[in-house]
């Protein structure tokens, strides 16, 4: 994990805020895992900066999963289509 990659909008990374317990964030995992694309997770409930770092970007909202791309662009709770629409 580089420390650059955290808290930011422009990652060198595909960085992933998101928490165990979520049914959108481990169906986010799962997409990353087949397509073998290398993702940093973090866990929003066992990191309280992670947390505010979501709530910022996200207008006050903590929402998981908060993908956060090197291109600048960020998905926030997405769908498979729009996860597999991203990587097309």
């Amino acid at each position: 994990m580089s420390d650059q990659d955290l808290y930011t909008l422009s990652p060198s990374q595909i960085v992933v805020y998101s928490v165990d317990w979520c049914p959108d964030c481990r169906r986010a995992r799962y997409f990353f895992k087949r397509k073998e694309i290398a993702v940093l997770e973090i866990n929003v409930d066992q990191d309280k900066q992670a947390a505010e770092f979501v709530k910022q970007v996200n207008s006050g909202n903590r929402s998981v999963p908060t993908i956060i791309f090197p291109d600048g662009t960020k998905l926030v709770e997405p769908s498979e289509a729009e996860l597999n629409a991203k990587f097309n």
